[in-house]
């Protein structure tokens, strides 16, 4: 029997149902208890927004988690969150002004906090205060005091904003020529920001009124290459050696943090006044730092599914399904990529609902995208697999750490503590490692 086109419909309804994409909490796709179902110890939303309700002044909060776990979607529920507390709260996404694979600096960094809470300003209110964008003021500051001569920064047509996000060069110009102006951009930022807290106090009558920005995408920050190391000092000392210039008067700051910070700079959350790390993690397929998978978290990923396609029966057998999910290691965004490299393949009513067989070509092609691996990755694999901890043992093997948890070859999860392993799919080559080269 071939495809017919009813099949083909639910088999693209469900492909596209699965597509990555931040949610909204007014989604109906989405779980506002998923954390909790998936054990992740507690709501790290609810206490963020508890935090930042029960601070006086400004304050910082940090929040990580490997790419996949949900962490925008979430940082949407906090900022809906916020706005039902009376907070005003705007949301940021820094992947918009930053350029993410070079070294940051506290001059540029907060230059582009500064510029994105101008720009959501003028989007709520529809003004901004004085009359200037901040963008505006920026450029006034690089052709009059900095006097950054080899661009016409005032030229017509000339923006800024997307020269320091896509232009590598003006952006490390513009550091090396703001160095000797640091704490002269530093406190101007903040003035700025404190006379915008004013500002939006004075439109919502409230002289009290907390403001809030959500930072998100800093986490994204990653080292490529030869200048790997640097970018990752970099962001150490974005956030330890600059402390005191991220903690901003009046306005409380939610900043996304890789997953790496806790690990290279312990300590950051006492540096930012006492702010814990709230950190999304993998939903535990696993029970605690073991291979067995737990029926708990394949009950979770399950309602997942179901939220967004219920007859999603008629195309898995629920082996199928649950094959799906420990071999995604609970990630969202890997479970998700799984299920939609199935679904192409079928060319046959009769093969439905697909079994365990017939999702193993799309488990054996993710496996090869993260093959081959040198042999001093396989054994810290190895090592991390066996002691469930990141096995770091100098701030030398950083970039390779991180680009473990970047591309998830190694995940996060938390039963009661926070453990690591690597991908399900890798078990089988890293199990083989021996340090001697012979194969068992």
């Amino acid at each position: 029997m071939a495809l017919t086109p009813a099949t083909r419909a639910k088999l693209k309804a469900l492909y596209t149902a699965l597509a990555d994409r931040v949610l909204e909490p007014t989604d109906p796709v989405y779980l506002r208890d998923l954390n909790s179902k998936a054990d992740f110890g507690g709501d790290p939303v609810e206490e963020l927004a508890t935090e930042i309700d029960w601070q006086e002044g400004g304050g910082v909060c940090l929040f990580t988690g490997q790419r996949g776990t949900g962490k925008s979607t979430e940082l949407k529920r906090l900022q809906a969150t916020l706005e039902e507390l009376g907070i005003v709260a705007f949301y940021a996404d820094m992947s918009e002004y930053l350029l993410l694979t070079k070294e940051v600096e506290i001059s540029d960094f907060l230059v582009t906090i500064a510029g994105a809470l101008s720009e959501q300003l003028s989007r709520r209110y529809g003004a901004t205060p004085g009359g200037r964008s901040y963008w505006e003021r920026f450029t006034a500051f690089l052709s009059q005091d900095v006097q950054l001569t080899e661009i016409k920064i005032g030229a017509s047509g000339f923006d800024i904003k997307a020269a320091l996000k896509a232009d590598p060069d003006f952006k490390k110009l513009v550091q090396q020529k703001s160095r000797g102006y640091t704490a002269q951009i530093v406190a101007s930022a903040h003035d700025f920001i404190a006379e915008a807290v004013a500002w939006v106090r004075e439109r919502e009558n409230d002289p009290d009124k907390k403001v809030v920005l959500i930072v998100d995408s800093v986490e994204r920050i990653r080292g490529v290459g030869s200048d790997a190391m640097s970018v990752y000092e970099s962001v150490r000392n974005l956030f330890f050696a600059h402390a005191d210039s991220l903690r901003i008067p009046l306005l409380h700051v939610v900043f996304t943090v890789p997953p790496y910070l806790p690990i290279l700079a312990a300590g950051t959350g006492a540096m930012l006044g006492g702010a814990a790390t709230r950190r999304l993690v993998s939903v535990h397929v696993f029970k605690d730092r073991s291979r067995e998978p737990d029926p708990a978290g394949l009950q979770c990923l399950h309602q997942v599914v179901a939220v967004r396609y219920p007859d999603w029966h008629e195309i898995f057998q629920i082996e199928a399904l649950d094959a799906l999910a420990v071999s995604s290691g609970g990630d969202l965004r890997e479970f998700f990529r799984l299920i939609r490299m199935t679904l192409p393949s079928v060319r046959d009513d009769a093969q439905l609902p697909l079994g365990v067989e017939g999702v193993r070509p799309a488990l054996n092609a993710a496996r090869n995208e993260m093959l081959p691996i040198p042999a001093d990755h396989l054994r810290w694999l190895k090592r991390i697999s066996e002691t469930h901890d990141t096995c770091l043992r100098a701030d030398s093997e950083l970039p390779i750490l991180a680009h473990f948890l970047d591309n998830r070859l190694v995940l996060n999860y938390r039963n009661g503590k926070d453990w690591y392993d690597i991908h399900p799919l890798l078990r089988e080559v890293v199990d083989a490692y021996r340090e001697d080269g012979r194969q068992p």
